[in-house]
């Protein structure tokens, strides 16, 4: 805990991912929590288009340490007979506090027909979605502008920001639309003033901590925004705050 904040992780994984050199070694992982002062990491496998699979992978990782570790569950519509059913057990019997979706291990952008089974059931249930976003075709955060007005019971998190300069822009656009859509900070290209930016233009309660634990290193990820030039508020809520309204916890 960080002066008296509960500090949760909103992007975290749970796989193995060897290009990458990723490891989720239950041990490792909660080291690196430790040395930065990460309470909580929200979880996700995202190897397994059944959805089944990389679930129950998840909370079996997850139940090693259940007060440290948050499953969000993962689907695809590459497999849409099984979204729906999948989605109910993991929230339902998991306990999985929100989804998961990664557009490019599919054929089709965010905003088409194929996911909105997904949304129409996250709005339902008044749950929060988080997305890879980034420049490329599938991912593009303006997307985000077409579902969330169609759904506002859920809440909709722009993973990484879109990252990139261009698709950060329509990540902060569409935040400034819309006011269930969040920006989420972890990123590969750490560049000055990301974080200021990212507070400045799309408000200090739209702005969630994430780490790409164990993909990335934790430290410049909360680094980045422990010495940003952000008011304490600003840094209470992106730290912890946010999440803690979002999922419930």
């Amino acid at each position: 805990m960080i002066d008296g904040i509960r500090v949760i992780d909103f992007h975290g994984h749970v796989g193995r991912w060897e290009r990458f050199g990723m490891n989720d070694n239950p041990k490792l992982m909660l080291h690196a929590m430790d040395a930065v002062g990460i309470d909580v990491s929200c979880l996700f496998h995202i190897f397994h288009p059944d959805g089944t699979t990389g679930n129950d992978l998840a909370a079996k990782f997850i139940a090693q340490h259940p007060d440290r570790f948050v499953g969000f569950a993962y689907v695809s519509p590459t497999m849409p007979e099984l979204m729906l059913p999948e989605l109910e057990r993991a929230i339902d019997e998991l306990h999985f506090r929100a989804i998961k979706l990664y557009p490019p291990y599919t054929s089709w952008p965010f905003n088409q027909t194929p996911w909105h089974p997904i949304y129409t059931f996250a709005d339902e249930r008044g749950l929060t979605i988080i997305f890879h976003t980034d420049h490329l075709e599938n991912n593009r955060p303006r997307y985000l502008e077409d579902i969330a007005p169609m759904y506002p019971d859920a809440n909709f998190v722009a993973g990484h920001s879109g990252n990139v300069p261009e698709a950060r822009a329509e990540a902060i656009a569409a935040v400034q639309k819309y006011p269930n859509i969040y920006l989420e900070t972890c990123s590969t290209y750490r560049m000055p003033g990301v974080i200021e930016e990212l507070v400045e233009k799309g408000g200090k309660d739209r702005v969630l901590f994430g780490s790409d634990v164990p993909l990335m290193d934790p430290r410049p990820q909360i680094g980045k925004i422990i010495t940003a030039r952000i008011s304490d508020e600003a840094k209470r809520l992106a730290l912890g705050g946010n999440a803690e309204r979002l999922l419930g916890i």
